[in-house]
């Protein structure tokens, strides 16, 4: 019963596949011994007819050494029979199948990619420097080989250069969407709004996924996408670096006055607890400035004795 498969679609190779082990007795023993012996018999009575059977024989040797393949696990190899698309064998081991067929070898193991940083606009318009770091593999071989421009390739070894040179510029094209829709870091205006600073897995998932959606149509599965590298770019670098340490003096200074305010508060309740002192409020007023002066001041503050009434 004749299989009817989908165009367009990958499917196991469904014809004959031979155990090369197997194929060798045939191809290296048989035929040139019966090479051998119809010369040896024919030769002298029938001269033309061991001609035709030694060519005959001799061609089908040559043939079956074309054959043969090594199929290691994570590899596979599309079956192409004069231009038509025949199947992906995927088996490993070593084997024998028709000269003809065309076996075009494809690595399905996982690969590594480094994206070297790249000048992009975040949210806000601000230049920044982004990088990141991939692991893909080839997960349909149909489209892999049929779905992609490789130029270059030969009948028996497929053109990775072609398939790296498209993740590539996929992967720049992705990662220039996704670095488009979130600022470098917190904004005066949001300062819950997640960031590529900030964002971690968030980013890195959102990233796998607009690779998936551009890579899945080359019959290729990312498995890992991650930003390596992120810096705002050297143009603006130095004024941003000033704004994060005055945001960081900010944060610190407010620290430190709200443990100042506590520290005041507490001296007043035990002098007025303990009957220390009795304090008017403009003395009190006076306590509580000299007393934030001392505690918030970056350098030592010098004392100052008052000796009169």
């Amino acid at each position: 019963m004749e299989k009817n498969f989908k165009e367009n679609q990958e499917y196991e190779y469904p014809g004959l596949v031979i155990n090369g082990f197997a194929m060798i007795f045939f191809t290296f023993i048989l035929i040139p011994g019966l090479i051998i012996f119809f010369s040896l018999v024919l030769m002298q009575d029938v001269e033309a007819l061991a001609i035709v059977l030694d060519a005959v024989l001799g061609i089908l040797f040559i043939l079956g050494c074309v054959g043969y393949f090594v199929q290691e696990p994570n590899q596979a190899r599309v079956m192409i029979f004069f231009g038509k698309y025949k199947g992906t064998c995927r088996k490993t081991g070593y084997y024998w199948v028709n000269p003809f067929m065309t076996r075009k070898k494809l690595s399905l193991r996982i690969r590594n990619m480094d994206i070297e940083p790249i000048k992009v606009n975040d949210k806000v318009g601000n230049p920044v420097l982004i990088g990141m770091v991939l692991v893909w593999k080839i997960k349909d071989t149909y489209k892999a080989v049929f779905d992609i421009d490789t130029q270059g390739s030969n009948n028996g070894v497929f053109n990775n250069h072609a398939l790296d040179n498209f993740v590539r510029i996929q992967s720049d094209a992705a990662l220039r969407e996704v670095t488009g829709k979130f600022a470098y870091d917190e904004t005066d205006h949001n300062t819950h709004e997640l960031t590529l600073r900030s964002g971690g897995e968030e980013i890195n998932e959102l990233l796998e996924h607009k690779l998936n959606e551009r890579l899945a149509i080359a019959g290729m599965e990312v498995v890992e996408a991650r930003i390596n590298y992120l810096a705002y770019a050297p143009e603006i670098a130095a004024v941003m670096l000033r704004r994060q340490q005055a945001s960081a003096i900010i944060t610190a200074r407010e620290k430190i006055v709200e443990g100042a305010v506590s520290m005041v508060k507490m001296a007043l309740d035990q002098l007025k607890d303990q009957g220390v002192v009795e304090l008017d409020e403009e003395r009190k007023a006076a306590m509580v400035s000299n007393l934030l002066v001392v505690l918030c001041a970056e350098e030592p503050s010098q004392p100052v004795i008052n000796t009169g009434s």
